[in-house]
């Protein structure tokens, strides 16, 4: 995942390379710089001389200033599209999760999507800048101190080399240690959501000291494997004692030994101490924090997104007609079913209204006839085709709160579909959208989100769904930001356009409008026509007469 975040796009790693080059050039003169300015100016008398290369080397550094810039904007460029990939990975294996009963929210999950993604992203881009930073500056250095002195070269180098070697020997472990710390704190997490949740259980049952010690003993092992890392990551002072100031000790020692004169060494303790060393540090701090932070970071978002589930392709059905045969549905291990043994039978291009008192199951019902939850137990196909493996581009769900995004109407219309613009103009039309799209500007208008109410976002994803392929329809309360005559004409419209039509509704003209009536109390469920569930049903009759009183004493 790493190596393809990388290479995905090789242009981008040309231009940070290009601009790692102006970041490392004074890397390549400081010695130079310094020794000359010593030697052929200061020491000899020449002032204007000494500072004419000290002037070289700040403009170095002014061209360095320009290309750590750029080197930001480059790293950048890698490291958001990677956080997406992660971020996708996450919202995946969360969505498989959730859709395989029983369903269980995790707070482990939520810690994956923004903990962990932002964690990856951020060490990612360090790992990047850091490791990029030290193989131009150790590689500019090599190159100035063989051209400065070559002699100075072995003093300084096999040091270097060993105090490298020794950190990354210890990097291992530290992964290790740091992929344990993050399970330690997703397990805190869990630990104490499920107890914030359960907090007025815990004080009725007097459970708090048990409550209290299963949390503590969580907080523990997160402090243990803390501590953990910090000590494996005392080696980095070992790696850049030796690394970085033993070459100091050696050059000191042994350089007058050499012939060397005053400004090569002062020049090669340059290289060493303003150059080196400050690029071992960056190294030792990525690697050893971000880059072991990315490892166990991307590690644990790969095993929690890889969920073990069987193999699936997508299947068109032969119809649209809905069968659901025992169909259970319950939030989790312990909670009461929202849905218990329920059998329906909606025929080829059935148009059905689903009432009944909020928070009953009606957009559960919704979610699993589309699939996008799997029943406990039951089956639920349509076309002869099992709920979960239908092809997307069959079926769509127009929620409560409709998505509308940045960019033309068009664009916003024609994202399920490759519709003409006589064919969406038809869709505006239908659905009762010409009004809005004439003061937006037109199909060719930028729409900005924010400026819309919720009735108008509502009514793009409407014309939207009108242009899809999809001959299964469901609106889940998508019209409830609509005026009466705005609801009535859009679900006309999806009436007349064919397939089935599923509405959870929100007011109950939609059961007027509808062949099949489902009413939702609980685990109890009754079908029917309108009439019928007037005279068999006093919750239908009394949400008849609580919407219109008029209507009740008709029917």
């Amino acid at each position: 995942m790493i190596w393809r975040a990388l290479t995905r796009e090789p242009y981008r790693l040309v231009r940070l390379a290009g601009w790692s080059l102006a970041e490392a050039l004074p890397a390549f003169l400081i010695g130079h710089a310094i020794a000359r300015a010593i030697e052929d100016g200061f020491a000899k008398g020449r002032p204007l001389t000494g500072l004419a290369w000290l002037a070289l080397l700040g403009g170095a550094w002014l061209v360095a200033a320009v290309g750590a810039r750029q080197v930001v904007l480059a790293v950048a460029a890698i490291a958001e599209p990677f956080r997406d990939e992660l971020l996708t990975h996450v919202v995946g294996g969360t969505l498989r999760r959730a859709a395989a009963p029983p369903w269980r929210p995790g707070a482990a999950s939520v810690a994956r999507s923004t903990l962990q993604v932002e964690l990856a992203r951020d060490a990612f881009a360090a790992v990047i800048t850091v490791v990029r930073s030290f193989a131009f500056t150790v590689v500019s250095v090599v190159l100035g101190m063989l051209t400065l002195l070559p002699e100075m070269v072995p003093l300084v180098l096999p040091p270097f080399a060993a105090g490298l070697a020794v950190f990354l020997m210890s990097l291992p472990a530290m992964a290790r240690r740091q992929r344990a710390f993050l399970i330690a704190d997703e397990r805190l997490a869990e630990s104490v959501s499920d107890m914030a949740g359960g907090l007025r259980d815990i004080a009725s049952c007097g459970a708090e000291a048990r409550v209290a010690t299963d949390v503590g003993h969580r907080i523990a092992a997160q402090a243990d494997a803390a501590r953990s890392v910090a000590r494996v990551m005392a080696v980095r002072t070992v790696s850049l004692g030796v690394a970085g100031w033993l070459p100091v000790l050696l050059v000191l020692a042994f350089a007058p030994g050499l012939g060397a004169s005053a400004g090569a060494v002062i020049g090669t303790l340059a290289y060493v101490v303003q150059s080196l060393t400050p690029a071992l540090g960056g190294l030792v701090e990525g690697l050893g924090v971000s880059g072991v932070q990315l490892m166990a970071s991307v590690s644990r978002i790969r095993e929690t997104a890889e969920v073990p589930t069987p193999a699936r392709e997508h299947a068109r059905p032969s119809g649209t007609r809905v069968e659901l045969r025992g169909v259970t549905f319950a939030y989790g291990p312990g909670a009461e079913p929202v849905i218990s043994g329920l059998d329906l039978s909606l025929p080829e291009d059935g148009h059905l209204a689903v009432v009944g008192p909020s928070g009953l199951g009606k957009s559960t019902l919704a979610a699993l006839i589309t699939g996008l939850l799997a029943p406990c137990s039951g089956e639920i196909r349509v076309g002869g085709v099992p709920a979960r493996d239908l092809d997307p581009a069959t079926r769509v769900l127009i929620p409560q709160e409709a998505y509308v995004f940045h960019g033309t109407l068009m664009e916003n219309l024609t994202y399920l579909a490759d519709a003409s613009p006589h064919a969406v103009q038809r869709a505006v039309d239908e659905v009762g959208m010409t009004d809005l799209a004439r003061r937006l500007g037109g199909l060719s208008a930028e729409v900005n989100p924010a400026t819309l109410s919720a009735g108008e976002r509502q009514l793009v994803a409407l014309a939207r769904a009108y242009l899809s392929p999809a001959r299964l329809v469901i609106l889940d309360e998508a019209t409830c930001h609509l005026d009466p005559a705005a609801e009535a004409r859009a679900e006309t419209a999806f009436a007349r356009r064919g397939g089935t039509l599923v509405v959870v509704a929100h007011r109950l003209t939609s059961a007027l409008r509808a062949r099949h009536v489902l009413l939702m109390d609980g685990v109890r469920v009754r079908l029917g026509t309108h009439d019928e569930l007037v005279a068999v049903s006093p919750l239908y009759t009394d949400l008849i007469g609580q919407w219109n009183p008029d209507v009740k004493q008709v029917s």
